[in-house]
């Protein structure tokens, strides 16, 4: 690649916004993955930006991450900062030429959605959206069913997302979080100024899934919400209505039981059918009307969420492989605009447009 010093043929990652999940996540694979390097990171606290440095043995770091992008040849970032500050941080790295990974929600408002995926089409760079489960084989075949028609036109959608992360979006931290390096700031999950809440913390990923898996485009959106302790929403109920004239009902819940996992509860309706897509009970079904059903045979875990999966394809798309992007930035935009909307009529008590 251009980018790369001579004689040298790792891509060269960096991170803005090296903290928990970065941490948690994403930096223990970059650092045992022998096609990367970890050229610089960055994130705010000096103690801390040198724990980071020292633990994934990174070659730079930087407080600042404009002084970052300026001072190192990057062919890729990683945007793993506030929710607020993704559209700053990723449009900064397109500019410098990086292929992107932008944690979700991608950004916090529809117009930045677009202008992200707009300046990174022009800019010719991959731009992707960490939505795990749609790097599953679950999550590829159903679109693959969805898309060859295998229940018609779609007409009607009913998605639900619960998990048990009450402690997350009250403000009280995530004591699943409690060994790691980090832990999840409160002023990114559970302040309702800063795009905190149970749409952009956690229902994100279950729009991510339906808008790869459909396709659909958002076009309306009515919605209530319910409140935690820390005044975010910890419940989300939602009706959208799309540009095919298809209408979705949308369901989220912070308050699972721990040590209880996720649910993600997906049915899509169409003119010849049905396809139910289950990650708690892990099932993917086809009902027809002709009765030429399809019944997916899974193994226990392919609900499963894991990081490499998404590690594994960004690197791939970085260092120039011909694969799909399974989570693009169009998905990403199409989740914004849902959720924008959602949290805009839950204000105002009435249909709110894309």
């Amino acid at each position: 690649m251009s980018n790369h010093p001579q004689g040298s043929n790792k891509v060269r990652v960096g991170v803005i916004g090296a903290g928990w999940w970065a941490t948690a996540a994403y930096l223990p694979l970059l650092a045992a993955d022998a096609r990367v390097e970890i050229a610089a990171i960055n994130r705010l606290g000096a103690t801390e930006l040198e724990r980071v440095k020292r633990e994934f043995k990174a070659t730079a770091a930087f407080g600042d991450y404009r002084e970052m992008l300026a001072a190192v040849e990057l062919d890729a970032v990683l945007v793993t900062s506030p929710h607020t500050l993704h559209f700053e941080h990723a449009s900064a790295a397109l500019a410098r030429g990086a292929h992107v990974l932008v944690e979700k929600p991608m950004t916090t408002t529809a117009a930045d959605a677009r202008k992200l995926v707009e300046l990174a089409r022009q800019a010719q760079r991959h731009l992707l959206v960490p939505y795990g489960w749609n790097f599953t084989a679950l999550a590829r075949e159903a679109r693959r069913l969805v898309q060859s028609g295998a229940i018609g036109d779609i007409e009607h959608v009913s998605l639900h997302m619960a998990s048990a992360t009450a402690d997350l979006f009250s403000g009280e931290g995530l004591v699943e979080a409690r060994d790691h390096m980090f832990q999840p700031a409160c002023s990114t999950w559970a302040d309702p100024r800063k795009a905190g809440g149970y749409g952009w913390g956690q229902l994100t990923h279950a729009l991510g899934l339906l808008f790869r898996i459909t396709e659909l485009a958002p076009t309306e959106v009515f919605a209530i919400t319910r409140p935690s302790r820390a005044g975010v929403d910890a419940y989300d109920a939602a009706v959208i209505r799309c540009a095919n004239g298809a209408q979705g009902a949308l369901s989220g819940a912070a308050t699972v039981p721990k040590p209880w996992g996720f649910q993600i509860d997906l049915r899509v309706f169409g003119t010849q059918g049905m396809l139910l897509l289950d990650i708690e009970r892990v099932r993917l079904v086809v009902r027809r009307h002709d009765r030429a059903d399809t019944v997916v045979d899974l193994t226990t875990d392919a609900g499963a969420y894991s990081p490499a999966p998404v590690i594994d394809a960004f690197i791939r798309l970085c260092a120039g492989e011909t694969l799909e992007n399974d989570s693009p930035g169009l998905v990403g935009q199409r989740a914004v605009e849902t959720l924008d909307a959602l949290y805009r009529s839950a204000a105002s008590g009435r249909f709110e447009r894309v």
